[in-house]
């Protein structure tokens, strides 16, 4: 994984996960939570600029205070060493002290490098401590447009050795942005003059494409990401075989819930009707296939059944259901796997 894209691919993670109490962290990057302000996706999207081929979302707050994430946590406690050290660096708590996040990914047109990320993050921060902390790591500090930057180097590149800048800064009260040094800055230049074309301002709330995925994620749902698939290729790195093979998908979109139990919709959106078919085709093939492996097994069984496919036209979903029940039988497989074999 790049230094460069390291707190995107983090907070898709999160996004996908800390429900489910996978506490995962990047370096010198956090994440929040909370509800929408407005209709059209969170607030935080207007500092977000209008190129970003990926956005997410996660209301950290309602997530981790899930039955779902208390109910994982005590069945199969996950080392916290990475959150530890995230907070050690930071004096940022990840379960207490975030509400919401968004985070976003922008090509980078000057490099040949996969893009950079951001995150906004919602919450409770003690500024001065994180400031402190991030300077004894080596950061240094700077004004910029009234505001204090922190910014340093994430180390190299386990593509191209380089050092690749970071950075922090808090945009107002409880609201922080971390990430490359360039989408911060563009972050700030955002909160303080909102979009303006004249000057090279606008925030991705005017890719009308985007934004109407965003709202047909938004009812119900306490994550999602959508992007352009082409950048999701580029950050999986899938083998060229697979990626052959894939039908012509421009964007997908990820939403789902955890409460009790969790529930979602993956989306895709086809460059035309042909190919939302070949797609259809292709899932209809791995369901099969699933439920012929479910067997006997009643938990996976119920998880397959609840499996749906979907769509008209250029759009192929698939929405799936998990019960608490089925997080029952995980927690019960977990325990007996760590009691000693009798002898």
């Amino acid at each position: 994984m790049t230094a460069r894209t390291r707190y995107f691919v983090i907070v898709s993670l999160l996004v996908l996960g800390v429900g489910l109490g996978t506490g995962l962290v990047a370096y010198y990057v956090g994440f929040p939570a909370g509800a929408f302000a407005r209709a059209g996706g969170p607030d935080e999207l207007q500092l977000v600029p209008r190129d970003a081929t990926l956005i997410a979302y996660a209301d950290v707050r309602d997530i981790m205070t899930s039955e779902l994430r208390q109910k994982l946590h005590s069945v199969i406690p996950i080392p916290a060493d990475g959150q530890h050290d995230f907070e050690e660096k930071t004096g940022i708590n990840i379960e207490t002290d975030i509400d919401r996040v968004v985070a976003c990914l922008n090509p980078d047109r000057t490099s040949s490098n996969n893009g950079s990320g951001m995150v906004l993050a919602r919450g409770r921060f003690n500024e001065t401590k994180i400031e402190s902390l991030m300077r004894e790591h080596g950061a240094q500090v700077e004004e910029y447009r009234g505001k204090r930057l922190v910014s340093g180097t994430a180390g190299p590149d386990g593509r191209d050795g380089k050092n690749h800048e970071f950075a922090a800064a808090f945009l107002e009260p409880g609201l922080v942005a971390l990430g490359s040094t360039k989408l911060v800055r563009a972050a700030i230049d955002l909160h303080q003059t909102g979009d303006n074309p004249q000057a090279g301002l606008q925030s991705v709330t005017g890719n009308e494409e985007l934004m109407n995925l965003v709202k047909s994620l938004e009812a119900g749902n306490n994550f999602w990401a959508v992007g352009r698939f082409d950048a999701l290729q580029t950050q999986a790195h899938l083998p060229q075989e697979v990626t052959t093979r894939l039908p012509a998908i421009t964007w997908f979109a990820a939403s789902g819930h955890v409460n009790g139990g969790l529930r979602g919709v993956l989306r895709a959106e086809t460059r035309d009707e042909e190919a939302a078919n070949n797609l259809r085709d292709v899932v209809r093939g791995f369901l099969a296939l699933g439920k012929m492996q479910a067997g006997s097994r009643p938990d996976i069984q119920t998880m397959m059944q609840s499996l749906e496919l979907s769509g008209t036209g250029k759009t192929v979903a698939l929405s799936f259901v998990v019960p608490a029940a089925v997080f029952d039988v995980i927690g019960d497989v977990h325990d007996r796997q760590r009691k000693p074999i009798d002898r």
